[in-house]
Formats: structure tokens, sequence, C-alpha cells
């Protein structure tokens, strides 16, 4: 498969330096080091092997991958061949996707109050969609 134009690392590097600066104290350690996993991923920094053919000596460097799971060089296979699985266990019929949503003043009394309030959302949900 052929090399995008533009990667998500590409953007990284480019304005993440910038972007992290902006929002100090509002990204957690673990966005940070997703981001920065992503950007060196299958780059020197993160070394690398020679392989060579035995045949006719050509030999290329291959750098290593993060393995972060959310890494779309690494994962994006995986994830492709998930989908792909999925959609073949859909039926040949029409789909539609409904998202049902509590309003934002409920998310301080549906904290504490989870199997309770969302028992009532979940019902709320069925008799909306079978009405």
């Amino acid at each position: 498969m052929a090399r995008p134009g533009l990667e998500v690392a590409d953007i990284f590097r480019d304005h993440g330096p910038a972007w992290r600066r902006a929002h100090a104290g509002h990204v957690s350690l673990g966005q940070l080091q997703v981001m920065s996993a992503i950007e060196n991923c299958r780059s020197a920094a993160l070394g690398g092997h020679v392989e060579a053919c035995e045949d006719c000596a050509h030999t290329r460097i291959a750098y290593n991958s993060c393995r972060n799971r959310h890494c779309p060089k690494c994962q994006g296979a995986a994830a492709r061949d998930w989908l792909a699985e999925r959609e073949a266990e859909l039926l040949p019929v029409p789909y539609f996707h409904v998202v049902f949503t509590l309003p934002a003043a409920l998310a301080d009394l549906a904290y504490p109050n989870k199997a309770v309030i969302y028992d009532l959302l979940f019902k709320a949900a069925a008799e909306t969609t079978l009405t």
C-alpha cells in the first residue's frame, strides 16, 4: 500500500508543539504519550533494522513501529480487518444509527445513580423507537 501524502504523524510533528503549549494543563499524560508515540512511529527515534534480500543483496532500513493502539499506522490494517468482519455480519437490509443522550444538566445526577438513570434512558429510548 502506498504511503498517503499526509499522515496524522505529519500533523502532530508540524503542529503538535504549539498545540501542546496552547492546551497545557488540559491534556492528560496519556494523551501526550499517544501523540508522542504517533509522531515517532516508524522513524529513527524508535530505532530500526536492516532488511536484506538474499538474492540481489538489496538492503533497506525498516524503522520500528510504536505499536500504540491509537496509532493509525500500527492499527490501520487491524481496524480495516475488524470493519470488514463486522460488515460481513450485517443483514442485507437498510440500517439507521440512532443515538440517545442525556441532557448535560443531568450529567451530575446520572454519574452517582447510573443504574437508575440509564435504566430510565433505555426504557425511554425503547419506547421512542417502538413509537
